[in-house]
């Protein structure tokens, strides 16, 4: 038997792999997530509508999208304002009405860097945010108060997120040795505190979904 990799076992990317998809295993924002907090008292219900994320890279946008059609059985469809378009939005509309007749799923239409997207393209989303065809859930880096029309944000709750603290940051890091499924746990990788400290760099990079591994190696 050959010995375990950092490789070995998945080709999907250990960012993708040790992604939270619970709340219990979401890491910051208990300002939104909490007990009592609106959004997570909103998402245990399973009760969510239209909404805008808006915080900092590696803040858990994507994620808590993720988290949400998880909670509330929605299809989860990816949309980036970079490199799509409304044609696309088109497609995702048609697809999201024959998945709600022949299936009886509800669509989430996650629009990643929403605020690249000019104001006419925006109000591609408005009737079919209006009509409930899918719930949107954007996420931006930018003030959706200077980004985002009106017109949308009126049919929008937004929720601010902040930067994870260093903390949930080792917490990740140690999460991703530990793990023997999704992460290097068969590696059985030891590290003190302080080194755990010196991985926050490369853990930043894992919440924005870019590499772990070559970060582990030159470390």
């Amino acid at each position: 038997m050959s010995e375990p990799t950092l490789f070995q076992g998945s080709a999907e990317p250990l960012a993708a792999r040790m992604r939270p998809r619970t709340l219990q295993e979401f890491l910051g924002q208990e300002e939104l997530l909490g007990p009592g907090k609106a959004l997570g008292e909103l998402i245990r219900r399973g009760d969510i509508g239209s909404c805008i994320f808006w915080g900092p890279p590696g803040s858990g946008k994507t994620t808590l999208a993720r988290i949400i059609a998880n909670y509330t059985e929605r299809h989860f469809e990816p949309f980036s304002a970079v490199t799509d378009g409304v044609a696309r939005v088109r497609e995702i509309i048609h697809e999201a009405d024959e998945r709600r007749k022949f299936q009886g799923q509800g669509t989430i239409l996650f629009c990643d860097e929403i605020h690249r997207f000019n104001r006419a393209q925006q109000d591609a989303f408005l009737p079919w945010v209006e009509n409930g065809m899918v719930t949107l859930i954007g996420a931006t880096t930018e003030n959706p108060s200077f980004e985002l029309t009106g017109a949308l944000l009126s049919r929008c709750r937004v929720f601010v997120l902040q930067p994870l603290a260093p903390e949930h940051l080792t917490t990740l890091v140690r999460r991703a040795l530990a793990d023997r499924d999704r992460g290097l746990g068969r590696l059985a990788i030891e590290i003190d505190d302080d080194f755990a400290v010196r991985m926050t760099g490369p853990a930043v990079r894992v919440c924005e979904g870019r590499a772990f591994a070559d970060d582990w190696e030159a470390a």
